[in-house]
């Protein structure tokens, strides 16, 4: 449905300016041009700006808390617009509404840049219905979007994920030309295009977005990740968890404040420094709940050190979450999105981390989480469902059955490691052979070579590890939740495809099954 540019084709710009609402006055009071009623036109959706009005850029798509009623629209300026809006409705009934966008700011403190994000939250949808917008501020062109919500209780749609993007372009000069800076590659762009092959409801960001805390220039990096996405994000919510890469030095008062600024998600009911660090929402019977790990991982991987920095707010508001989810008759899966791992087989790489292990696998333990999709590790693989831990001084995680095919997660969650969204830097050809890991169990004093807290490794035997990929350093995985039948089973056939080429080409390397009873959490019940 869309060309290169991200714009709907002529024969749909023709459809929305005739829709209802939509005539030659309508589209060109978008613009902020007067001029007399005339027929419709989809030229119109091309007429060029000509005010010098800064054009809506990196347009992208969140849910609300509750997926099939509330969306938000979201685009960014670095100057001051007026009235920024958006105006939609169903994709067969026109433009026939309007919602104005509010702005929030940032001042990136490396270059003084600042900032604005333009949002504006749709509320009141029909669930399971396709809607069209277009975002404008005055004086400038719309650019148009397509949204679907999501089903209200029990029923079939698809989802993807994957983590640690970078941008395909290049943003820093060097003797020898332009290079990229923040561990990005050509596969950054070919991930966008294999999610739109898939055109799930929608995307899990597992964390590492663009890199721009080690980009020369940070707020021209997240331009080129939003540029480069809004070919997907526009049509289907790209939602985020935050990873070590978006803590940027001097933005915000622990380092997201960029992150915070470009997305608005759903209210955690958290304080304003923490906003949208951590989050849930829910699409038919699936709830995602989006982390932070930072607050409790060990490793010292952002631009500062922020472990605890929530000061225990997070997990307590995870288990209250967890209690919440476990307790709803209508949920049937509870699937967990963050960035650090609670299992890797890679050496010489990031590593698994402790404190991950032992501040949150017990509540997923204690309250039945099915699946966590993570980042951080720039490779692919997968674990046994696993439940308790070995007393061991690295928490290793039990497996609690070895069939990699259909796996019942009432007796244990599976863990994802979905990293290869694009970095210039993957780790598929550093697993361990046989399979083991390196699991972070602290820091050291900080070197005052790097400014960074050195981790300490212990290695452990990987009884959990059950599918890993040497062979393919990038792709994602895709999600087919499929409710079944009334007191039967419920399933998400999962499968993991490599990404290459500038068309996401996609070859399914790893294909499995989840499946669980349908309407058996209600009551609270641990498992």
């Amino acid at each position: 449905m869309n060309d290169s540019s991200g714009r709907l084709p002529v024969s749909r710009r023709g459809l929305l300016a005739g829709a209802t609402g939509v005539g030659l006055g309508g589209a060109v009071s978008l613009s902020g041009v007067s001029a007399a009623p005339a027929a419709a036109s989809p030229v119109l959706w091309q007429r060029p700006d000509r005010s010098g009005a800064p054009r809506v850029a990196g347009l992208h798509l969140q849910f609300g808390s509750d997926a099939s009623r509330e969306v938000v629209v979201s685009w960014h300026t670095t100057r001051s617009v007026g009235n920024p809006r958006v105006v939609y409705g169903t994709s067969n009934g026109g433009f026939g509404r309007t919602v104005q966008a509010a702005t929030r700011t940032y001042r990136d403190a490396a270059s003084g840049t600042e900032v604005q994000t333009h949002h504006a939250r749709l509320t009141g949808l029909r669930a399971d219905t396709d809607y069209v917008y277009a975002a404008v501020h005055d004086g400038t062109t719309p650019e148009l979007g397509t949204v679907r919500t999501a089903p209200r209780g029990r029923s079939a749609f698809t989802f993807t994920s994957f983590g640690d993007q970078g941008t395909p372009t290049l943003g820093k000069k060097t003797a020898n030309g332009y290079v990229n800076d923040n561990l990005g590659s050509p596969a950054a762009g070919d991930t966008t295009a294999g999610v739109e092959r898939i055109a799930p409801l929608f995307h899990l960001l597992n964390g590492d977005l663009c890199y721009a805390n080690i980009a020369t220039d940070r707020v021209r990096t997240w331009s080129d990740w939003f540029e480069n996405n809004t070919r997907s994000a526009r049509h289907r919510p790209w939602m985020p968890a935050a990873g070590n890469h978006e803590n940027e030095k001097g933005n915000g008062p622990i380092g997201y404040g960029a992150y915070q600024a470009y997305f608005e998600l759903p209210d955690a009911r958290s304080d304003a420094e923490t906003r949208g660090l951590w989050y849930s929402f829910t699409a038919g019977s699936v709830r995602v709940i989006s982390l932070n790990n930072d607050d409790v991982a060990y490793q010292d991987g952002g631009s500062s050190y922020v472990h605890g920095y929530s000061g225990g707010a997070q997990q307590r508001w995870l288990e209250r979450e967890l209690i919440a989810a476990n307790a709803d008759p209508g949920i049937d899966w509870i699937v967990v999105c963050m960035h650090q791992v609670v299992i890797s087989t890679a050496d010489k790489f990031n590593g698994a981390d402790l404190g991950v292990r032992e501040a949150w696998v017990p509540l997923f333990d204690k309250y039945g989480v099915d699946l966590v999709v993570c980042g951080h590790e720039h490779h692919y693989e997968r674990s046994h469902p696993i439940r308790g831990q070995q007393p061991t001084d690295t928490r290793t995680p039990i497996p609690v059955s070895t069939g990699t095919e259909t796996i019942d997660t009432t007796k244990g969650t599976v863990h994802m490691v979905i990293g290869g969204g694009g970095t210039s830097a993957p780790s598929n050809q550093l697993f361990f052979s046989p399979a083991k890991a390196r699991v972070i169990t602290g820091v050291g004093a900080v070197d005052p070579a790097t400014g960074k807290r050195p981790p300490v490794y212990v290695i452990e035997d990987a009884p959990w590890s059950a599918f890993r990929d040497a062979d393919n350093p990038y792709g994602f995985a895709s999600f087919d939740v499929d409710p079944g039948g009334r007191n039967g089973q419920t399933t998400i056939g999962v499968t993991y495809y490599s990404v290459s080429g500038p068309y996401g080409d996609l070859v399914p390397v790893d294909r499995f099954t989840l499946t669980r009873p349908r309407g058996t959490r209600g009551g609270g019940r641990g498992h």
